[in-house]
């Protein structure tokens, strides 16, 4: 390839790190790339929860104005942000391969849950899984990238914060893991653990393919489009408390998801497996909505004015 393709990033390490790991995976295929790191809006406002910003795209929106004016090739993302639905001319058009998708819990001293500790997440996901499961814990709002929250932490904000185990590893925080969340039980949000790369339908097609060949993995893409076909039935943002985890063996998929109420008092959880991944994402949804999950879904759009 004859030119050199430009990687919109977020400016946090953990994104540069993951831009990074992308024009590594490039260069070893003989192409050229370079950096373009972008302030996004969750990046800017840090005083209130995500949640309440509203946008669904508060960490993608900016990279894709850049990726529509063609002043960035490809955007790199954390595959957990990406909205449910992206809007038209766009498309992930890879997936890096996934890490271990699990939560951990992560804390300079040793905690235990069965403590009433305060324990610091901005996902309504994690907020509302720990008023289910250990509901003698207290949480708090806590905002910023990984580095900043940590140092909140150690300040004294709360005893330990709840991550996805893939940053916490790619920035070397393993040390401060207390305890690993069953990703069978505590479900994780859907695309985690793995880079989603996106683009814009303008993007010349022998670049997209080079791009696509060198980066996507394909039993990863296989889970997440699943992952992915689940969530689009909720057409949920930020605010709302999904999650799933696509598993596969071969040709075929196990798909594990489900919603749960803020308070965490009502919680739905189905599985199902089959060969075709979007359909069973979709039929998984569906099931999900049917027996519970529609009238949770109405409770929260409601509380957040969706």
């Amino acid at each position: 390839m004859d030119r050199v393709i430009v990687i919109g990033t977020r400016k946090s390490k953990l994104a540069l790190w993951q831009a990074n790991w992308v024009k590594t995976q490039l260069a070893n295929a003989g192409i050229d790339s370079k950096l373009a790191p972008i302030s996004t809006q969750g990046d800017r406002i840090l005083d209130v929860a995500i949640s309440k910003i509203g946008a669904k795209g508060v960490f993608t929106e900016e990279l894709e104005a850049k990726l529509q004016n063609g002043e960035i090739d490809i955007a790199v993302h954390s595959a957990k942000d990406m909205p449910s639905v992206l809007a038209e001319s766009f498309e992930i058009i890879a997936f890096g391969p996934r890490t271990r998708v699990n939560d951990v819990l992560i804390s300079p001293n040793k905690v235990n849950l069965a403590n009433p500790i305060v324990i610091g997440t901005s996902s309504t996901r994690r907020m509302a899984f720990l008023r289910h499961f250990y509901p003698h814990i207290k949480t708090i709002d806590m905002r910023g990238n990984l580095q900043t929250r940590i140092e909140k932490m150690k300040s004294g904000d709360c005893d330990a914060l709840i991550l996805a185990y893939a940053g916490v590893q790619r920035m070397n925080y393993e040390s401060m893991i207390q305890h690993v969340f069953d990703e069978k039980v505590w479900v994780p949000a859907v695309g985690q653990g793995s880079i989603a790369i996106e683009a814009h339908n303008s993007l010349d097609l022998s670049v997209r393919a080079q791009i696509k060949l060198n980066l996507n993995h394909s039993q990863t893409a296989f889970q997440l489009i699943a992952e992915r076909a689940f969530l689009e039935k909720f057409e949920g943002g930020c605010s709302i408390p999904i999650f799933a985890n696509a598993t596969s063996h071969q040709n075929k998929i196990l798909l594990r998801g489900g919603i749960i109420s803020l308070d965490g008092k009502k919680k739905i959880l189905r599985e199902r497996s089959n060969y075709d991944a979007k359909d069973l994402g979709r039929a998984l949804a569906s099931e999900v909505l049917e027996v519970g999950g529609q009238k949770i879904l109405k409770e929260i759009r409601n509380k957040f004015e969706i």
